[in-house]
């Protein structure tokens, strides 16, 4: 009798039970972001900040979106910071013979919800020794956040060009989830908060659309060294497609010493050859640098074969093949 009527009971609440919206009470999603309505900033004398560009030489294309709604407390950027770190830019890759041609830049309201973004997803698989940094990241790339991808999506217009043009996207704070050894044999993650963060694709391979391959986020240049060296250096893990390394040093997560510019330190130098692990070939053999021609044409450079990881085919021998490492007690 009382299984009878617990199960009459039961009938009788389904179909209540069924009426009730599986999403009732929970939060609404965030609207999709709009496109910022980005203006020109008129006050930026484009002919002037290029005077230095002849035909001829590799070039590559930089913009600049500035945000107009940072929060009043923010002090680690301004325009007139962003072009002199530019500018410092021009010089520091001039001697390699390239050229940097600053197309425009833009200012808008975005979203505030991107003005602070993490950058990528927490790691999956940490890197150990069996296989090196960069074998690593192509088979596990690093993967936007869904917050990154939206906010790109929204700040950066598209454009034919969008995969060859380099962005750099001013914003208050983009911070980095990793993965770094704690103790024997576990790994424990760490955020760290950047200044610079270039978003190469011998990390993000394959996981990084075409519309924002070129985005370069910047949030503080407010010491002379990171107004001299942020934009150059971060430049550099774009258009050579290579970590934290120079000459004996392989890569790393962050390695402080001067001599390279792709080192954190002091250091501009930009090597060639089998010593210099090619950086100076692969900087001039980057799909995001064109010839200039007298007509104002320009020859771009072959794109990447297979994605842009450090290996790739478009990058012929001018790779460098070292064994992976790491920090734990090989006898874990």
């Amino acid at each position: 009798m009382y299984r009878k009527f617990a199960l009459a009971a039961a009938l009788l609440a389904l179909p209540l039970y069924q009426a009730i919206p599986a999403s009732a009470g929970a939060p609404a999603a965030p609207a999709k972001p709009k496109p910022v309505a980005w203006q020109k900033v008129s006050s930026v004398d484009l002919a002037e900040f290029n005077k230095d560009i002849v035909p001829g030489k590799l070039t590559m294309d930089v913009a600049i979106y500035m945000p107009s709604n940072f929060d009043p407390s923010f002090n680690k950027l301004n325009l007139p910071k962003m072009l002199e770190g530019l500018r410092a830019a021009k010089e520091i890759y001039r001697p390699a013979g390239v050229q940097i041609n600053l197309l425009w830049v833009k200012t808008g309201a975005i979203d505030p919800r991107f003005l602070a973004l993490q950058a990528n997803e927490i790691p999956r698989i940490p890197d150990t020794e069996y296989v090196n940094s960069y074998e690593a990241s192509k088979r596990h790339p690093t993967e936007l956040t869904a917050q990154a991808r939206d906010a790109f999506g929204s700040i950066i217009e598209p454009d034919k060009n969008n995969k060859r043009t380099i962005y750099l996207v001013a914003l208050q704070d983009v911070v980095m989830p990793f993965l770094d050894p704690s103790d024997k044999r576990n790994w424990t993650v760490k955020m760290v908060r950047t200044g610079g963060l270039s978003f190469p694709t011998y990390s993000y391979y394959t996981s990084l659309p075409d519309q924002f391959r070129g985005v370069i986020t910047i949030t503080n240049l407010s010491t002379p060294s990171r107004q001299r060296r942020t934009i150059a250096h971060e430049l550099g893990h774009k258009v050579m497609n290579v970590s934290h390394e120079y000459k004996e040093t392989s890569p790393a997560h962050e390695i402080f010493a001067d001599g390279g510019l792709m080192l954190y330190g002091s250091g501009e130098d930009i090597p060639s050859g089998a010593a210099g692990r090619w950086h100076l070939e692969r900087l001039r053999m980057s799909p995001f640098l064109y010839v200039l021609g007298s007509d104002g044409s320009k020859k771009w450079n072959p794109d990447y074969k297979d994605g842009g990881h450090y290996y790739d085919p478009l990058y012929g021998d001018k790779v460098v093949h070292f064994p992976g490492q790491s920090s734990m007690d090989p006898n874990w």
